[in-house]
């Protein structure tokens, strides 16, 4: 059973099933119950009928009378019978409604006692009593009254008949209810699934429409997905021609070194295009091993790698004595993955630690209102002209020509900011020197 409405189905079904099947027990018990009682009373009624016509003979012994008032007791298997005995068995009377019948009712019971049963196809109903005659002499007498249950069977039965229409209607109606509120309810999710159909047929490029709030998570996060895939793609795609047409312009210049025979020329040429060679692999590679946001994947904590990265910086940058201060949220993420974040920071604070002079400082802050993180690096160092600003976000282009370097940690740092949604800012630092902003935002999901 693969539906998820099938499944809810089926256990509301059983679910409402046992319900009414347990409440129609439990009616159909207290009827019974009810009617045996109102039985009961109207047998002990037919007791007190006897004992208000019963007599006396000239001894002062109870004799009961042949002529009831209930025509029941004097018509032959009427369903309604009487009898009674007495002074140790000298004494047995029964209705005429006992004619012909083999009915066993007297049970010995005590005098003031009254005994109720079924039995076989009757109710029975013994009540025992004393009986003072003329002399003084308590005498024991016994009262059997009987009624057929036939009655009563066909008041169960249509009883029954009754609660089985009437439960039976009630759970159909609710069956259906419950069939057209789950439907409506599981709408959303058929939705959703109908139109990643369409996004894989290549129809639509990501999930579209309005969901409950349960799902807006979840469809936040295929979209991401289903983005981060699409980018992963064209970036890869990108990459490769990127590096196959960078590589033309030095492979064309070693052809020519070869052709022209030149051996020194040749030489000069290796030296000056095998190191460009290797920064275009290396950019790209870099480049195309950012992995962007990935939705569902979990985040990353962004201060232990802050502080992990500056510890591992003081020490390759002991010599120029660098100081470094942090003000981090412990509870600020990077919604991604932690390879691209080290990426980030790697190049940003290397950057801080080769151009500071002696101070670095590093601020992280998670903003839950405007859902962004933020990561400002400060150095004291010469900084970066405005108008070179954003030639520096480009490949291969340095501010400052004095040191080694070949120009790709704020191109790839400012790729990978971008793969995010977010957005890399050069300013002038409050130490004086570059400062970098960070901006990256966060799904409503996270």
């Amino acid at each position: 059973m693969r539906s998820i409405h099938s499944r809810l189905l089926w256990a509301a079904t059983l679910v409402l099933v046992a319900f009414l099947g347990l409440g129609g027990l439990a009616l159909d018990r207290a009827y019974r119950d009810s009617l045996e009682q109102a039985v009961e009373a109207r047998l002990m009624g037919h007791i007190y009928q006897l004992l208000g016509a019963a007599e006396t003979d000239e001894k002062g012994r109870m004799r009961l009378s042949k002529n009831l008032s209930d025509p029941r007791f004097s018509n032959p298997d009427s369903g309604l019978y009487a009898q009674a005995k007495g002074e140790g068995g000298d004494y047995l009377w029964q209705s005429h409604s006992m004619i012909g019948s083999r009915l066993a009712l007297l049970q010995q019971v005590k005098p003031g006692q009254q005994r109720f049963q079924h039995q076989h196809t009757y109710y029975l109903l013994n009540f025992g009593l004393l009986w003072e005659d003329d002399n003084g002499r308590e005498l024991d007498y016994t009262f059997a009254v009987a009624e057929s249950d036939q009655g009563i069977k066909a008041q169960i039965s249509a009883f029954r008949e009754s609660i089985l229409f009437w439960f039976g209607g009630a759970a159909l109606v609710l069956l259906l209810a419950q069939w057209a509120a789950l439907r409506w309810g599981l709408g959303p999710l058929r939705q959703a699934a109908q139109r990643l159909k369409l996004i894989e047929n290549g129809e639509e490029e990501h999930l579209e429409g309005e969901y409950p709030k349960e799902l807006v998570g979840l469809v936040d996060n295929i979209n991401s997905l289903i983005r981060t895939g699409r980018a992963i793609q064209k970036r890869h795609r990108n990459s490769l021609g990127d590096l196959a047409h960078s590589l033309k312009t030095p492979l064309a210049v070693l052809r020519g070194a070869e052709e022209g025979g030149d051996a020194e020329e040749l030489s000069t040429a290796v030296k000056e295009q095998v190191p460009r060679m290797d920064q275009i692999v290396n950019y790209q590679l870099k480049r195309a091993s950012a992995m962007g946001r990935q939705g569902l994947i979990c985040t990353t904590a962004v201060a232990p790698v802050v502080v992990r990265l500056i510890n591992t910086l003081e020490k390759v940058y002991r010599e120029k004595g660098i100081r470094s201060t942090t003000r981090l949220d412990e509870a600020a993420f990077f919604p991604g993955d932690e390879g691209d974040l080290m990426e980030l920071l790697g190049n940003l604070l290397e950057n801080a630690f080769k151009y500071g002079r002696s101070w670095v400082a590093v601020t992280v802050a998670l903003s839950e209102s405007e859902r962004r993180l933020e990561i400002d690096i400060w150095d004291d160092g010469a900084g970066i002209p405005p108008d070179q600003r954003q030639q520096v976000l480009h490949r291969g282009k340095r501010a400052d020509q004095r040191l080694p370097g070949q120009g790709i940690g704020l191109s790839v740092a400012d790729e990978i900011v971008r793969l995010y949604g977010g957005e890399l800012r050069i300013e002038e630092s409050v130490l004086g020197g570059a400062g970098i902003v960070v901006v990256i935002p966060l799904a409503a999901s996270q």
